[in-house]
């Protein structure tokens, strides 16, 4: 399961599949220092994204 908390560098090496989500979403910068360091929240609020509806669409492309 894909929490707020979680680290995106975390997440796409847990669920690979979840790049398209974030690329969707405008967070192109997925192979950068932001990734390995950057919580999924804190990428949301960033770009403009509600966290929780973020969190929501992961989880759901992951079968979650």
């Amino acid at each position: 399961m894909i929490t707020k908390d979680m680290v995106i560098g975390q997440v796409l090496r847990q669920y690979p599949q979840t790049a398209e989500i974030f690329v969707a979403l405008g967070m192109h910068c997925l192979g950068c220092p932001s990734a390995t360091r950057e919580s999924v929240e804190g990428a949301a609020i960033t770009h403009g994204k509600n966290p929780d509806d973020l969190v929501a669409e992961l989880n759901k492309a992951v079968g979650q």
